[in-house]
């Protein structure tokens, strides 16, 4: 060791702060009088959602285990054999296909068509704001009435679709009474009813781009799809995503449509699980078979929800 070198310092143990227990004693009750008094605000909707989702959500998987009455009472003890007769049936497989095809032919149409019409309605033009409203309209019509104007606009013999066609020389389909066409028409219905609430998410989400991001996009050449492509879907990328959470699982739930337009039919062509719970449940009356099927489609639901925030995610660009 050369001379004059300093000795190496030894590292000393850091000291260890040391609190007054009776602090320690006063913050925590100080914490536990505010946790009281957040629970107390919260306690109505605690009380809701336990009520009304926690606890019908226990007793659907319960009686999804039991064979019961046609009163909804539990009998005997199933266990897993309401999910194996499930499983292995032809109608819940006839099930899943439609509920497949309706979601494949309703959410991205919904979300592609709503974000076309918004980012037309985002221009400064005078008036605009009458065609914004026409257009987003939707969101104040209930889904028994969209689903009884368009009953309406189906008909083979007096809808307004089948004249349309005729003038220009085609023959329209009986679009409710044949298999291929029926989903259709539920989809159809399906999109102009969430139309609305589609337009005025993309619309709320394009206002809030800045306007000097399209300029510089403009000064570097970015003309028309281009700056659709690289910009514009870019930034209301966070409300896309919202819509196809949110939409997808609003139609996985869809019933009102498929109750009033087909009732399932034809030959089961738009019997969805949710419209396949209804009927056997409140029709055959088998509860503990039909509580298997809302089980398995939570199942889907939460499965898919997760699946969309795991990949769909982390392609968001969030300002």
């Amino acid at each position: 060791m050369r001379q004059g070198a300093s000795a190496p310092r030894r590292r000393t143990a850091r000291s260890v702060p040391r609190y007054d227990a009776a602090a320690v004693r006063r913050l925590t009750s100080r914490e536990a009088r505010e946790l009281l008094i957040g629970l107390a605000y919260l306690a109505p909707s605690l009380v809701l959602f336990i009520t009304f989702v926690f606890y019908p959500l226990a007793r659907t998987f319960i009686l999804s285990l039991y064979n019961t009455r046609s009163t909804g009472v539990p009998t005997t003890f199933a266990g897993a054999d309401q999910y194996t007769e499930l499983l292995t049936s032809g109608e819940f497989r006839s099930g899943m296909a439609a509920t497949t095809l309706f979601a494949f032919y309703t959410v991205p149409i919904s979300i592609g068509l709503g974000l076309v019409l918004a980012v037309l309605l985002n221009q400064r033009l005078r008036g605009i704001g009458v065609f914004r409203t026409m257009m987003s309209s939707t969101i104040a019509v209930s889904a028994a009435v969209g689903s009884l104007i368009w009953l309406l606009l189906f008909n083979p013999s007096l809808g307004l679709l089948n004249y349309v066609l005729s003038l220009v020389g085609v023959r329209g389909p009986d679009w409710l009474i044949q298999p291929a066409t029926a989903i259709v028409a539920v989809s159809l219905t399906t999109v102009w009813l969430m139309l609305g609430t589609n337009i005025i998410v993309l619309l709320a989400g394009l206002q809030g781009v800045p306007e000097e991001i399209y300029e510089a996009a403009r000064l570097d050449g970015a003309r028309g799809i281009r700056l659709f492509t690289r910009i514009t879907v870019p930034m209301v990328s966070p409300s896309l995503f919202f819509l196809v959470v949110v939409d997808t699982i609003a139609v996985l739930q869809s019933f009102t449509q498929i109750h009033l337009m087909t009732r399932g039919g034809p030959v089961d062509a738009t019997r969805a699980l949710v419209y396949s719970i209804y009927l056997d449940a409140f029709q055959n009356f088998q509860f503990g078979y039909a509580s298997a099927q809302a089980v398995i489609l939570f199942a889907l639901v939460l499965a898919l929800t997760l699946v969309q925030f795991g990949v769909l995610e982390r392609r968001v660009h969030y300002q």
